[in-house]
């Protein structure tokens, strides 16, 4: 059976892994759905009570009902490069492209249903504080007055964009910024803000988790940094990322928050106080790992690899439209 892989032509994490599904003999077709209706076709037969489906790219054809599993890495808008691209092409082209794909009985990594709830920054703050995870004081707010109460609480703040990248082709990452003690909060009322208090961190932490398998990196802060840089995609530091060990009630709690947020892969990111506690501040449901594969030789592209490879289950373990099997 198949592993079919949904990204973008240029995704350098997602070649780390079909280089391992290769390695192990594991068949594997990766496709753009940006691409249809052009280098990308499907095509599906519902009759006498039976469903045969089928996804063409690169001049390969493989059986909807021969796949095995699903990762949805990091796919293009559907139908975004057809001749004539437009809204209603799009909406076509997604509803039968996932339409189809979600009878097939794969294993999902992430399921979509899944994947565009826990994209949701105030979801995940809620969750991961049901779960047992230490979350900095937060406001999501369009009311300048009540940034400027919550300033008055917390003197020491940094303001984050509340979805993540800014929309552009590619998205443009927006830096996490510390907040002025005489910020004028009038903007606040043009948009929602995100305004959290500043944890004044000894190292950041990116555990990747992959199934029940955790894998956590640690970057120690650099003391003499500007302390204005608060970003650690964006700050300077001579640190490189090492393997760390995950304290087992922040593990259970992860494990938790996959299980509840029914995720197979996500990219969690922690800060580090002086104590020692781990601060959660999101999780990516496609986060990159290369990055930390590179710097501290984790085998992350093979553990999700692994996970791919695994044969399908026999019976679905799908809960609310969203693959429950985080193991």
């Amino acid at each position: 059976m198949t592993v079919l892989i949904l990204t973008r032509e240029e995704d350098v994490t997602a070649d780390m892994v079909v280089v391992q599904l290769g390695a192990s003999g594991v068949p594997v077709i990766r496709l753009d759905p940006t691409d249809l209706t052009g280098g990308v076709a499907l095509s599906g037969e519902y009759v006498h009570g039976s469903f045969r489906g089928h996804l063409a790219s690169g001049g390969r054809l493989v059986g909807i009902g021969g796949l095995r599993s699903i990762w949805v890495r990091r796919p293009g808008t559907p139908a975004g490069r057809a001749a004539e691209p437009s809204a209603w092409l799009t909406e076509e082209s997604s509803q039968a492209l996932y339409g189809m794909l979600r009878g097939s009985g794969a294993r999902w990594m992430n399921h979509p249903d899944a994947a565009r709830r826990a994209r949701h920054k105030p979801w995940q703050l809620r969750l991961a504080q049901q779960c047992g995870l230490p979350v900095p004081a937060t406001l999501i707010t369009t009311f300048p007055g009540a940034a400027r109460e919550f300033a008055q609480r917390y003197p020491d703040l940094v303001v984050k964009p509340v979805s993540g990248a800014h929309p552009q082709d590619p998205p443009r990452a927006v830096p996490v910024s510390r907040v002025a003690p005489d910020t004028d909060f009038a903007a606040v009322a043009y948009g929602p803000t995100l305004l959290q208090r500043r944890i004044a961190k000894r190292a950041d932490i990116r555990l990747t988790a992959v199934g029940d398998r955790l894998l956590a990196a640690r970057k120690a802060a650099d003391p003499d940094a500007d302390p204005a840089q608060v970003d650690v995609r964006f700050a300077a530091s001579e640190a490189p990322w090492q393997a760390t060990d995950v304290p087992p009630r922040v593990a259970a709690a992860v494990r938790s928050y996959l299980r509840r947020a029914e995720l197979a892969y996500g990219a969690f990111d922690f800060a580090e106080d002086t104590d020692g506690t781990w601060w959660f501040l999101e999780c990516n449901q496609s986060g990159q790992f290369g990055f930390v594969e590179v710097e501290t030789g984790q085998p992350i592209a093979r553990t999700i690899a692994q996970w791919l490879a695994r044969p399908v289950p026999p019976e679905p373990t799908h809960v609310n439209g969203a693959n429950s099997a985080v193991t």
